[in-house]
């Protein structure tokens, strides 16, 4: 629930009231008691985020942390592979020692 600005045309005192979204707003002026007070635009309270729970990866179950964990372990062992098979048919003896054989 917000928290509402008003302020009394009549005698101009300030008050805040803490309001559902769907309750009218407060004509009469806590101080003054005339039926001048109106709702003020302001820019509201800022909303603050702390610990955990507001993300999607904060919500995954157990199972899925588990899968996700060895997938990437996994593909992290299999590009280790690849890189070292790329880098034994890219070096320069391999080649020379390919010729040779093949002759």
């Amino acid at each position: 629930m917000p928290t509402y600005e008003y302020e009394c045309q009549a005698c101009g005192a300030s008050f805040e009231r803490f309001q559902s979204i769907t309750e009218e707003p407060i004509r009469r002026c806590p101080k003054c008691r005339r039926a001048k007070a109106r709702r003020l635009i302001s820019a509201g309270g800022g909303l603050l985020f702390k610990g955990s729970g507001f993300y999607i990866t904060d919500y995954r179950s157990s199972e899925y942390q588990a899968k996700a964990k060895a997938e990437t372990s996994s593909s992290a062992g299999a590009s280790k592979d690849t890189a070292s098979a790329k880098d034994s048919s890219t070096k320069p003896g391999a080649e020379k020692h390919a010729d040779k054989g093949g002759k």
